[in-house]
């Protein structure tokens, strides 16, 4: 009834302003008088229009207002469109490399234990991160998340080698009687290598080389849920900006937001952001799309919340979210520019792989690679080579793959 009311009363002051027969409603509106009297928004749109243009006729309406906004700034520009909610178009294919495997790579057999990071370093060369002789199993942790084999001490052997990217050869290698277990690590622009030790609870950043840490989060051998400490940390990104974050990951499922001097800056998820995370194995940064993205895992799913390196607009916005029934449980991820490459694990039947993502459109758009297990992976700084990690129970299922970006 309300809406007949409208409707008449409109009529009654287009007739008051221009009584001529021009004035009826275009012919091509939907209009339906009947019961419920559904005036769609194109009609509200055409009567809006109409009532403006005769008022502009009798000199009742005020002029357009010409635009004096001043144009932005190319860096301005640039921060706008950062701000700005990720565009729903999905990238054009032929600016999405797709991962080919390098064959007999690497040239020669390795023995390593469990490879559970890969990165490259600032020359290009992977990187690879071990436990030589140790095992993650049931024996490892009891029920508060406390390390049992604290009294065999650190790994001896050296846990960290860099290879040569031509042909996989162990160039050189550090880190003996430093870590206990070993998981995460990246290495950023300047060459610091940053680790997660699951066992100890804690993140490091090292300079290559070095056995004594730069910066260290978190409590030794001491997990818990406050500011102040980790429990099984996973992974960690660094931006340009010398800000990085931290998956604190097995049982806490947050990520934590720290400035280049170690001071933590946020909580992801915080309130009121609805944002449930559950064991986020992996993290890597999109920084032209101020986008954070994790490997969410047993949510079987990538989420891409906002990173506010650019600025603090958009965080706790809803975040992107990848969650196909293809996708599986998501051990990692690799930034290659404004796309993501994701590997998935052992998740029911599903086909163990690769994949690439596009966050902007929230889509997998392509698939590649055939893995076991696999735990990690890195794109070298020029982005012509992926690397990809595997973890099993001996040398030969324990190895890192190369992949050429084409």
């Amino acid at each position: 009834m309300s809406r007949l009311l409208f409707v008449a009363l409109l009529a009654i002051s287009l007739g008051c302003v221009a009584p001529s027969s021009s004035n009826h409603l275009p012919s091509g509106l939907a209009v339906d008088l009947g019961p419920g009297v559904n005036l769609n928004e194109r009609f509200f749109d055409q009567v809006r229009a109409l009532i403006k243009r005769r008022l502009q006729e009798k000199g009742l309406a005020k002029p357009e207002q010409p635009d004096l906004t001043l144009p932005l700034a190319d860096d301005d520009a640039v921060a706008l469109q950062n701000q700005r909610s990720y565009d729903n178009v999905p990238l054009p294919a032929a600016s999405v490399p797709t991962p080919v495997l390098v064959e007999n790579w690497p040239t020669e057999q390795h023995s390593f234990g469990q490879v559970t990071a890969v990165a490259v370093d600032p020359q290009g060369n992977p990187v690879v991160f071990h436990r030589a002789e140790r095992y993650w199993d049931v024996n490892t942790f009891n029920e508060s998340n406390i390390y049992y084999l604290i009294e065999y001490g650190p790994i001896k052997e050296k846990t960290i080698y860099v290879l040569d990217a031509k042909t996989g050869a162990i160039k050189s290698g550090w880190g003996s009687n430093m870590f206990y277990m070993p998981h995460g690590m990246t290495i950023d622009g300047h060459g610091n290598y940053w680790i997660t030790d699951v066992a100890m609870h804690q993140a490091f950043k090292f300079k290559p080389f070095s056995n004594k840490p730069l910066l260290t989060i978190g409590k030794r051998f001491r997990p818990g849920s406050s500011v102040k400490h980790l429990c099984k940390p996973t992974s960690i990104a660094v931006a340009t900006t010398g800000e990085f974050f931290i998956a604190d990951g097995y049982c806490n499922s947050r990520i934590l937001k720290f400035n280049a001097a170690g001071k933590l800056l946020r909580t992801i998820p915080q309130p009121p952001e609805f944002l449930s995370l559950q064991v986020p194995h992996a993290i890597t940064l999109l920084e032209h799309l101020d986008l954070l993205c994790i490997a969410d895992r047993e949510n079987m799913r990538v989420v891409c919340p906002k990173a506010g390196l650019i600025s603090s607009h958009g965080e706790g916005e809803p975040a992107a979210t990848i969650q196909e029934p293809d996708l599986g449980r998501v051990f990692g991820v690799a930034s290659y520019g404004d796309i993501v490459f994701a590997v998935n694990g052992p998740t029911s039947m599903l086909p163990v792989r690769g994949f690439t993502i596009d966050p902007r459109s929230e889509t997998i758009i392509g698939h590649w690679g055939d893995f076991k297990n696999p735990h990690s992976m890195a794109v070298s700084v020029n982005g012509s080579a992926l690397y990809v990690t595997e973890i099993g129970t001996n040398h030969q299922t324990n190895r890192v793959w190369k992949y050429v970006l084409a």
